[in-house]
């Protein structure tokens, strides 16, 4: 148990100096704590990657702020509940009101759902502005993404098509988000 401890707390010094490996051993490490805690939470295995992925990238990005007097599972667990907080936080605010059958007849006859020439154009600018932007990136982040927002294609489905471990690919997926985001933010 001693050695354990000694190796995280090395690995955790390592990623405060931004070594991969470091990162890649503490990911692997504590994914499946993380996971389990907030699938009994969320009983949903989406919401959960979801949230799992983001914490681990908040960690990552705010490592040197880790106090070593705290168990860095804690610290995980911690932020997890921030990340699901804010996701229900999310879901509330896109909750619409219920209308009647009625009500919804009327604003049927109102409203006019169908993209005007100008949304389309507008979408089309915006989609080919995104795909010049992931373009930037290196081909095996374009690839990832590629396959999880174009195809859909889910985590596990990409490690099998990848020939790559699914923690592999949770990674690079992060990595390839992060980077589009900086790309994106330049802009």
């Amino acid at each position: 148990m001693e050695v354990k401890q000694e190796k995280i707390g090395i690995n955790i010094q390592k990623a405060k100096l931004g070594d991969q490996v470091a990162f890649t051993f503490l990911l692997d490490f504590y994914w499946n704590e993380v996971y389990g805690y907030m699938l009994k939470r969320t009983e949903n295995e989406t919401d959960t990657e979801d949230i799992v992925i983001e914490t681990f990238a908040k960690a990552f990005d705010k490592i040197s702020t880790y106090n070593p007097e705290f168990g860095f599972n804690t610290w995980l667990i911690a932020i997890a509940k921030n990340a699901h907080i804010d996701l229900l936080r999310k879901k509330k605010s896109t909750l619409f009101l219920e209308i009647t059958s009625e009500e919804n007849g009327l604003a049927n006859q109102v409203l006019d759902s169908t993209p005007t020439i100008e949304d389309k154009l507008i979408t089309e600018q915006n989609l080919s502005q995104l795909l010049l932007q992931i373009k930037q990136l290196k081909p095996a982040y374009q690839e990832v993404i590629q396959l999880r927002y174009f195809q859909e294609m889910s985590y596990q489905d990409m490690a099998e098509q990848l020939n790559e471990p699914l923690n592999n690919i949770k990674i690079k997926l992060l990595r390839a988000k992060k980077l589009l985001a900086e790309i994106i933010s330049k802009k």
